[in-house]
């Protein structure tokens, strides 16, 4: 399975194990032995390639080997004995005790090297603490330890994929356990694609450095820190000439933060982080046992962050702190723009931040509105971000992102209010792949969207007294429906709103000409079938023409570069340049957003790295691979995984059934569709059994008469046969016809569930004997086709929306006040003749005629 799928199945597996145990809690548990378990891998690698076979580790690796506990201490900073392996564990069987993992976390906090201890050094303190809480006695410890190391077992850590798959599934649980852990998740996650937007941002701005560091006061899981190195490495030769520098107040939070930059590959010289209060304490770091050697005041490439919304802080003494001195400082209540001033004051002059903040501190007063001034006359503001509301897990308050510089040449200030763009996913809101290219495309050129984005002048800030509430500078809502007084008395269709579709007759010339007929100020439709007359149209086809013009060639771009060249594609820098190729082809493309197709593109992108890594990290051969299809299944009352026939390592069965094997497919289709027919001709039968045979029936069997077919048609008719073939004759011949398409039907679906086992065996021995041709055309079936299909309905879509318009403004005048006012009145003549043929007491028939002159008018 892809990283996708193995990501999801430990998710629910885990989620199901930690029981009553909170989100917030078990996720230290179970992040903290994916940990253990990639360094115990991270040594056992280390010792093969210096030599060490298995029976050698089995026999020699422990502390008392002085040289090799020095070695490794050297090249990895600690030292696990084979009895504290990951892998020892595993294979103890029933042996193993939660004693060996307290045994073992023990261990590694006394075998860490000395220069290593700031990553190291108390980073399993939070699982080794919390294993009590697995369980209320040693064997129930053990029992939810054991599940849990078996299950993360199936994790990959070899380094053939650059850990990749071991990062993606370790920021997919912290989202995971994020999503179930209420306010609790602010505290250590930034959602993905907010990260992402942020670190898009940063990368642009840092493109063409050769060494970069970069920071984060308030780390949380350290995600932001990671795609922000991930997103700049793009444009580096090296990753390892980038620094990490995070700080963390909680300390089980912190520990996130280690494991994380130590996972993904950084190089522990290049990972600097701190315990502590950021606002509190402050760098210049040094370490207390050198503090002029150490010495650091910090000055880094760009800032990131995700500070906790509106806390209170203490800022009495802080007025000379060099943070706050330029700028003034936030009240007690609301540190929001202490946390801002602090990331600033840690920028280098070319340096860049970006910071997410509640929306409130665009406009509230009094010593915000002062360093607000301060912030804006010190040109240090480059752009503000409004975000969609409930973005965030655990608050549902609307936040923006601000994008920050020590110095600028601009000095306007570029508003984007993205409020409008997201999905809906569970209780949150969620940026799209659109939604974040727009973004980072809007802050990279700096543009002026209508409705969406706009450069703003100092002079107007200072106008709108420092206030930047993003709806005084964007306005991006929808325009209010208005009706036209004149066209709901007379009719016709005011032109003005006909106008509302500029962007349509600008593109379609004739177009309008070929649907109204004008009549000054207001104009009313010239043809039948609307859509038939806007499809015929010849600028439209022409757009759709032009359109499929603009696209020609792309489906054998796309198959050179990501089928012909799979084993050699850098995946991320791929999709960079397809996108930009996808979004240069709109440079002359009316109507159609070009963020759609880019949508299209990305989200089917994603699905496709993942089968491509299993290719470059397996090999060719991968897509001829077939795996047993485990399934969860009740087994004397627990939940047991079973086979259930088999499913395609990266070319799933029902793709090739339904391009390989089609004969097969409608083989199977056409008997299905019989037993249907069957199924209805004597359902049809017994429906249309008299009530006196039905009767009978129920005489004959002394029980329910409507299911007699379904339970023994056998029975019925030889206990009717009882009574005399002649006086039941009809019934039972009937009944010996449902009997007959009854048998038939049965054996029907018995060569069904034949055919589709063969099939199952057949679509697993065609994937194993692919041709290279035939492996080719299956990727490009899955892989190219649902791009190429997505991009080119686009067009059809928007003229479908386009006709849907017409179609909206021409019925809501169709009808007159006057046409309804004689509609109401016919309507009511009609119920007035109703009622006069109502008969009742005298009571009923006086009400009756109150009634009456109510339809009729007469009051």
């Amino acid at each position: 399975m892809n990283k996708q799928q193995l990501a999801a199945k430990i998710w629910e597996s885990a989620n199901k194990m930690r029981s009553k145990i909170e989100a917030n809690e078990y996720k230290d548990y179970i992040l903290g032995f994916i940990f253990y378990k990639y360094l115990s891998e991270k040594e056992e690698k280390w010792l093969h390639e210096i030599d060490y076979q298995d029976e050698d580790i089995k026999q020699y690796v422990n502390e008392e080997d002085g040289d090799l506990v020095h070695n490794a201490h050297t090249k990895l900073g600690y030292f696990i004995s084979y009895e504290d392996l990951f892998s020892t564990w595993i294979n103890m069987g029933s042996d193993f005790s939660v004693d060996n993992v307290r045994t073992a976390l023990s261990s590694f906090s006394r075998l860490i090297s000395p220069s290593h201890k700031k990553v190291f050094e108390g980073i399993f303190a939070t699982l080794e603490t919390g294993l009590s809480k697995l369980g209320d006695n040693t064997k129930s410890q053990t029992k939810a330890i054991s599940d849990l190391i078996h299950l993360i077992n199936d994790i990959p850590m070899d380094g053939k994929q650059d850990y990749d798959v071991l990062g993606f599934i370790y920021e997919y649980l912290i989202s995971q356990f994020a999503a179930n852990a209420g306010k609790k998740a602010g505290e250590f996650y930034t959602p993905h694609e907010v990260s992402l937007m942020m670190s898009e941002i940063v990368a642009n701005h840092l493109k063409g450095h050769n060494e970069i560091k970069i920071y984060d006061p308030t780390s949380g899981s350290g995600s932001l820190l990671i795609n922000i190195g991930c997103a700049v490495s793009k444009y580096m030769d090296k990753k390892d000439n980038i620094r990490y520098y995070a700080q963390e107040l909680k300390a089980n939070t912190y520990n996130l933060t280690r494991m994380n930059l130590v996972m993904r590959g950084i190089i522990p010289d290049n990972i600097v982080t701190r315990n502590g209060d950021t606002l509190e304490e402050d760098w210049p770091y040094f370490d207390e046992t050198d503090p002029v050697a150490t010495y650091d005041p910090l000055y880094v490439d760009a800032v990131v962050s995700n500070p906790p919304y509106s806390q209170n802080w203490e800022p009495s003494g802080k007025e000379n702190d060099p943070r706050y001195s330029r700028y003034g400082l936030a009240p007690k209540s609301k540190a929001d723009y202490a946390f801002l001033l602090h990331d600033l004051y840690h920028l280098k002059p070319d340096g860049i931040m970006t910071i997410v903040l509640p929306h409130g501190v665009l406009f509230r007063g009094g010593e915000e509105g002062e360093i607000r001034k301060n912030l804006i006359e010190q040109n240090n503001i480059d752009a503000i971000i409004g975000l969609p509301a409930n973005i965030f897990f655990g608050t549902g308050i609307p936040t923006i992102v601000m994008v920050l510089r020590q110095k600028r040449e601009n000095t306007d200030v570029l508003i984007i209010d993205a409020s409008k763009g997201f999905t809906k996913e569970g209780k949150n809101n969620k940026l799209r792949p659109c939604d974040i290219k727009k973004i980072t495309d809007t802050v990279k050129g700096r543009l002026d969207i209508d409705k969406y984005s706009r450069k703003v002048s100092k002079e107007e800030i200072r106008a709108n007294d420092y206030n930047l509430n993003i709806p005084r500078y964007v306005d991006s809502s929808e325009e209010t429906e208005s009706w036209d007084i004149y066209s709901i008395m007379f009719g016709g269709i005011p032109e003005n709103e006909i106008k509302q579709l500029d962007k349509f007759w600008k593109e379609f010339p004739t177009l309008k000409e070929e649907l109204f007929q004008s009549n000054g100020s207001h104009a009313s439709i010239k043809v039948e079938n609307i859509k038939k007359a806007v499809e015929d149209n010849n600028d439209v086809r022409k757009f759709v023409n032009e359109y499929k013009t603009t696209f020609a060639g792309f489906r054998d771009e796309l198959k050179e570069k990501l089928i012909d060249n799979v084993s050699q594609i850098q995946i991320m820098m791929e999709e960079d340049r397809i996108s930009e190729d996808i979004l240069g082809r709109f440079n002359n493309v009316k109507l159609v957003d070009k963020y759609e197709a880019y949508e299209i593109f990305k989200t089917n992108y994603d699905s496709i790295a993942g089968d491509i890594e299993l290719i470059q990290a397996e090999g060719k051969d991968s897509v001829r691979q077939v795996d047993p299809n485990m399934v969860i299944k009740k087994k004397n009352g627990k939940d047991t995984e079973v086979q259930e026939g088999w499913k395609g390592h990266i070319i799933p069965f029902e793709l090739v059934q339904n391009t390989l094997l089609k004969d097969d497919v409608t083989e199977i289709e056409n008997m299905r569709i019989q037993i249907q027919e069957i199924s209805s001709k004597y359902e049809t039968i017994i429906s249309e059994l008299s009530e006196d045979d039905k009767e009978i029936l129920g005489d004959a069997l002394g029980e329910n008469k409507d299911e007699f077919v379904f339970k023994n048609i056998k029975n019925t008719i030889k206990s009717l046969k009882m009574y005399g073939d002649s006086e039941y004759g009809t019934l039972i011949d009937s009944l010996k016809d449902v009997e007959k398409m009854n048998n038939e039907e049965k054996s029907l679906k018995s060569d069904v569930k034949k055919s589709e086992e063969q099939l199952q065996l057949k679509t697993k021995d065609t994937i194993e004997n692919l041709t290279e041709s035939d492996a080719e055309y299956l990727l490009e079936c899955k892989w190219i086709n649902p791009i190429i299909e997505g991009i080119e309905s686009l067009p059809e879509s928007i003229i479908s929306q386009f006709e849907k318009k017409v179609e909206e403004l021409t019925k809501k005048y169709q009808d007159t006040f006057e046409d309804i006012e004689r509609e109401i009145k016919k309507t009511e003549s009609e119920l007035s003749k109703m009622m006069d043929e109502l008969t009742g007491s005298d009571v009923d028939m006086a009400a009756i005629a109150e009634l009456k002159k109510f339809f009729g008018g007469d009051f």
